[in-house]
């Protein structure tokens, strides 16, 4: 239908359609220029001294990813690294006055311990991992006195350059020590910087710290510096014990970036940080967890490099790191571990107490205590019940009570249809698509999945109305008008109200602390009406101008919706390239169907509040057709996206396989290969034949008919193998292996076993890593009836227990040394103990290099040898 042919109120409502449109394309404009740093002026390297410099920043990252070759477990990069951050800080030592007192030292951590991990426990062993530790204080102070750590970790994932994670970490502690000494700032308290060497295998260097340094009691406060990304929103993940370091945060910080919502989410995303090691297994010192969150594409692979670093990020987050580290250091509340443990809760109840915080766009920050947001957050929902009874005492003859309460509730219905629909039809949508399109399509194209999937959500939002106008308008409240309303709108418009006021307080008495957000929604929307009402005086409730006051008044609000749902939506999309290649036919929607669905709770909270004024203008079925063709072209041009580019990689696990016996024998070899997204490994042959041509793949080839990789075959990434659901395992030739490697991985008894009155007996191992050279880790798999190890304490941690077979127990070894591990099991019977051995060596083989050469730059290959070897006791 040509927009002259329209009849004069499908005109008016297009006008305001495009003029909503317009609205919202400017503050996303203005989101976008947040979220990317676009406002912040990064320092260059040549800046006075008292300030933090970016580029001076970056240097260290430069050096740390590019002129040293990796820094992983194993490899000789990660002991370079340590010798060039210890340089770095005795430059720094060196420069202090004499009003400074700094230590620098090196130390090797070494340990056991059993933890939950991903919803598997897990035990590590380890040794000779490195710490690099400065400590900065006045020439007075005491060993003894509370002090502040600042912590990163220096060791990257395998394959993984690391200059976000975690070079930025590194870097931007190293300026920050650097700025302390030049800036000739004298601490109040001791400054901690803590360079620990092994966070990548499960935080094991800030358990070192924890449990083995002399200064762990002094520890009155942290800051975990972290990266999920390359730079963008430098984020508060979590927070505690406690709300004070929230609310030193939200006083000190340049540019706050912190939501308490955040800790509402943390726990369930498959992930985890040194943050756990310092506020919750080992101490509760109060900390905070600060973590770089956009560029979730390279995150953990080659692709993280320096280039990729979003300017501005490093020096927002070291000019919020200096102000934040100054007001830790000048806090009373800053105690040491015994001193905690001695506070009079009541009289302390921010140190056990979490608040409710928010930052608007960086600029500021919203903080109040718990028990303020049990008033406030509660006053909607008062309001909204009390409202009734208000209306009704106005005019009890024409407001019957039960009429306005029904009304009011029918509102609250209406409203939640909407939601509930704008979530359902992008989902629809997206199932739709993928019967004639890859998965992901939008990964490589984000703006993709907001074309795609905003209409449709908005057209779900409005459905109830547009019913609603052709059935019958509401009856529930007389045609009485109220502040000259209609009453339809009227009990649309507080139905919304009482919706989001339900919603805060449910999200209040489930013990979160995200509820703000619907919480400004209800005071947002209270203004709006209020503007709604007086411009209907002044224009007319027919005029256009009276909804664009209403939407004008909610902008603060909207920007802000905008901002946090961008967040969510940006992050979700960026790591549905690593959630896990769930097997079909669920895997294949799950990518597509996760952010139809959040981008439609995200439209819900941008656009739901405008809903009810404005759908009177918006539901015309033009506009709804107009939605549904938008949605449909979009869909059907998605399709012809390809999902992946240099700039957002497809992740691929190459694994090379041994299976080995008696230490110098090899009996079997393969190439295990597995994706980690939606996209299986035959879209991955056929966009890369070179490769399928290499392992002897036709073009024909299945997944369902194919050779798959036995679960046992990725031990070796445990618990990361339980995402490894999609694989095929391929011959591969064994040429030059025995040339390389004299002895392979082996384990053997070292002593006579011992047997014990109750029936148990103890076997003594002895663990050889062989002639490997660049280990990252050794696995083990013991199945059988154990009941004690050598490891942590003694007490095996819970048993995992896969389907059809017996209970396992699973250990993980690292640190380099020529030194064998002895250990000893104990079975509680003479069955028999089965171990699996698994080791992870990062040397590849020519030919192994050579086929991950042949995948295109649009992926990311995740390539290393792994070593298998089973054994009987």
């Amino acid at each position: 239908m040509a927009f002259w042919k329209m009849s004069s109120r499908d005109a008016t409502a297009f006008k305001f359609l495009f003029s909503i449109v317009f609205i919202y394309a400017l503050m996303s404009a203005i989101v976008y220029s947040v979220l990317h740093m676009k406002f912040i002026s990064p320092l260059p390297a040549n800046a006075p001294l008292e300030r933090f410099s970016e580029a001076r920043a970056v240097e260290h990252i430069r050096v740390l990813a590019e002129e040293i070759d990796g820094r992983q477990e194993g490899r000789p990069g990660l002991k370079e690294a340590a010798i060039y951050i210890k340089s770095q800080l005795e430059m720094v030592k060196e420069r202090a006055g004499p009003n400074l007192r700094i230590e620098v030292e090196e130390t090797q951590v070494d340990g056991s311990f059993s933890m939950m991990f991903l919803g598997h426990s897990i035990s590590l062993g380890y040794r000779n991992h490195t710490n690099i530790l400065m400590r900065i204080s006045s020439m007075n102070s005491l060993d003894t006195d509370a002090s502040v750590l600042m912590n990163a970790h220096y060791d990257s994932p395998v394959n993984s350059p690391g200059a976000g994670d975690c070079g930025s970490c590194v870097a931007s502690l190293l300026e920050l020590a650097r700025l302390v000494v030049d800036s000739g700032w004298v601490p109040p308290r001791p400054v901690i910087f803590l360079f620990n060497g092994a966070e990548e295998l499960f935080m094991l260097g800030s358990h070192g710290f924890m449990t083995k340094h002399k200064l762990k009691d002094t520890i009155g406060a942290f800051i975990n510096v972290e990266a999920s990304g390359t730079g963008g929103i430098d984020l508060v993940c979590q927070s505690g014990p406690g709300s004070w370091p929230s609310y030193v945060y939200s006083q000190a910080a340049v540019y706050p970036m912190a939501q308490s919502s955040a800790q509402d989410v943390f726990p369930v995303i498959p992930g985890d940080t040194d943050y756990r090691m310092f506020a919750e297994d080992y101490a509760d010192i109060p900390g905070l967890d600060i973590i770089f969150l956009l560029g979730g594409y390279y995150y953990h692979t080659t692709f993280d490099t320096v280039d990729r670093i979003v300017p501005g990020s490093m020096q927002a987050r070291g000019e919020n790191l200096i102000s934040v580290l100054k007001a830790f250091t000048s806090s009373s509340k800053l105690k040491v571990a015994s001193e905690r443990k001695s506070l009079d809760v009541v009289a302390n109840s921010d140190m056990v107490e979490r608040a409710v915080f928010f930052d608007y766009l960086t600029w500021f920050m919203v903080y109040y205590p718990r028990r303020v947001a049990f008033v406030l957050h509660n006053i909607p929902t008062v309001l909204f019940l009390l409202l009734p009874f208000f209306l009704y005492m106005m005019d009890p003859r024409t407001n019957p009570l039960l009429s306005i309460f029904w009304a009011f509730l029918k509102g609250v219905m209406h409203h939640f249809a909407g939601i509930l629909l704008g979530v359902i039809f992008p989902v629809l949508f997206a199932v739709i698509r993928l019967f004639f399109a890859y998965p992901m399509s939008w990964f490589a194209h984000s703006y993709l999945a907001f074309l795609m999937f905003i209409p449709c959500s908005f057209f779900g939002f409005l459905i109830p109305r547009a019913i609603s106008d052709r059935v019958s308008h509401f009856q529930g409240v007389s045609s009485k008008k109220i502040m000259k309303v209609e009453p339809s709108d009227e009990a649309r418009f507080w139905g919304a109200f009482g919706f989001y006021a339900f919603a805060t307080s449910a999200y209040f008495f489930a013990g979160l602390n995200g509820g703000f957000m619907t919480f400004v929604i209800c005071i947002s929307m209270l203004l709006g009406w209020i503007a709604f009402c007086l411009s209907v005086k002044s224009y007319g409730y027919n005029s256009i101008k009276s909804p664009m006051f209403y939407v004008i008044a909610l902008v603060p609000y909207l920007l802000y919706s905008l901002y946090f749902g961008g967040i969510l939506a940006l992050l979700l999309i960026e790591k549905t390239g690593m959630m896990g290649a769930i097997p079909p036919p669920y895997g294949f929607y799950l990518a597509d169907v996760a952010v139809a669905a959040v981008i439609g709770i995200v439209t819900g909270l941008c656009l739901g509040p405008i809903i009810p004024i404005c759908d009177r203008w918006l539901a015309k079925s033009s506009i709804l057709k107009f939605l549904l063709h938008f949605t449909v072209v979009m869909l059907a041009v998605s399709s012809e996206f390809f999902p992946y580019s240099k700039d957002a990689p497809k992740r691929v696990v190459l694994q090379h396989t041994f299976i080995s016996t008696g230490g110098n024998e090899i009996t079997g070899s393969s190439y295990d290969l597995a994706v980690i997204d939606a996209n299986s490994i035959e879209f991955v042959f056929k966009h890369a034949p070179e490769v399928a041509k290499e392992l002897h793949v036709g073009p024909s080839f299945s997944l369902g008919n194919a050779e798959a990789s036995p679960q046992e075959a990725w031990v070796a990434l445990f618990p990361i193998s339980c995402v490894i659901t999609k694989n095929g395992r391929f011959p591969a030739k064994a040429n030059n292996i025995l040339e390389r490697y004299s002895q392979f991985p082996h384990l053997q008894t070292h002593k006579p076993q011992t047997t014990f009155e109750n029936g148990t007996r103890r076997v003594h191992l002895e663990l050889s890593l062989g002639s490997l050279e660049e280990i990252w880790v050794t696995v083990l798999n013991i199945t059988g009836p154990l009941s004690g190890w050598s490891f942590a304490d003694g007490k095996p941690p819970a048993p995992e227990l896969p389907p059809g077979g017996p209970p396992s127990y699973i250990l993980r070894l690292s640190g380099n040394s020529d030194e064998k591990w002895n250990f000893w099991l104990e079975a509680s019977s003479e069955e028999e103990v089965r171990v699996d051995v698994a080791v992870l060596d990062q040397r590849l083989d020519e030919e192994t290099i050579h086929l991950k050469g042949l995948f295109p730059k649009w992926s990311d290959v995740i390539a290393y040898t792994s070593f298998l070897s089973t054994y009987f006791f």
